[in-house]
């Protein structure tokens, strides 16, 4: 899955993905056009997962 399928695939999980991890916030999760990567780089900072395990556990919800 690349970048841009991910983008819109994200509204789509980010409440699961909120859910599943309890300390990531609607802050964290929030995206702005372009900074897809910067969410991701807030989201490793919670989970402790990196961008290619977060890529790829967004990809099997």
């Amino acid at each position: 899955m690349n970048d841009q399928e991910l983008e819109g695939k994200w509204n789509q999980v980010k409440g699961k993905f909120k859910q599943k991890y309890g300390n990531v916030t609607d802050e964290d999760t929030t995206y702005s056009e372009g900074k897809f990567d910067e969410m991701l780089g807030r989201l490793q900072e919670k989970t402790g997962k990196s961008k290619e395990q977060l890529k790829d556990e967004i990809d099997k919800l």
